[in-house]
């Protein structure tokens, strides 16, 4: 499966890319405010990515992790993920990373505006939320441009090298994306 827009193509990740997830996962700037951490060795990115791999093959698929390349040097630039709940719910989250020197050229809004559209207009979802470390500044912008709203805060709830950090929880729902595309 892949999904396009004008400038990036993504598709399902695949076991070949160990190399490029595993240093994308290396890159402290990249890990500031995640909570997976800078792996160890490339075993565990290779025990993740397996992890990924069997939840985008399952009969019910149970998330979706897609590489983001540049459709014009089909170089890697990233990771997109739509992590779903049970089916009945309609109801997924969408997280991302992008390596530092591609970050603010609206690569991520596009890629995320991309699952959007995935989400509500081929899997039927109703929501699709993300949550982010109150300090991330560049996704809290890219959040915001595809029209989500903050509905609130959680205190102390991501543990990231730094400390405890508070997140912000961001959603769009079917009702408030058609809206915006009209």
């Amino acid at each position: 499966m892949e999904l396009h827009t004008s400038r990036l193509k993504l598709r399902l990740i695949e076991f070949s890319d160990l190399e490029a997830i595993h240093q994308l996962h290396s890159i402290p700037e990249v890990d500031e405010f995640n909570t997976l951490g800078i792996p160890e060795n490339i075993e565990q990115t290779a025990t993740l990515i397996e992890s990924w791999l069997l939840a985008n093959e399952q009969q019910e698929v149970t998330s979706y992790t897609f590489a983001i390349e540049t459709i014009s040097n089909k170089v890697f630039i990233g990771l997109l993920g739509l992590k779903l709940w049970p089916k009945k719910n309609r109801r997924a989250e969408v997280w991302y990373k992008l390596q530092p020197d591609h970050w603010g050229k609206g690569y991520a809004t596009e890629a995320v505006n991309s699952i959007l559209d995935f989400g509500f207009n081929k899997l039927n979802l109703h929501r699709i939320q993300a949550g982010c470390a109150v300090a991330n500044i560049g996704s809290i912008k890219v959040l915001e441009k595809v029209g989500m709203i903050k509905e609130g805060k959680c205190r102390q709830v991501l543990l990231l090298k730094s400390g405890w950090s508070d997140n912000y929880e961001y959603a769009i729902l079917e009702t408030d994306y058609e809206l915006l595309k009209k």
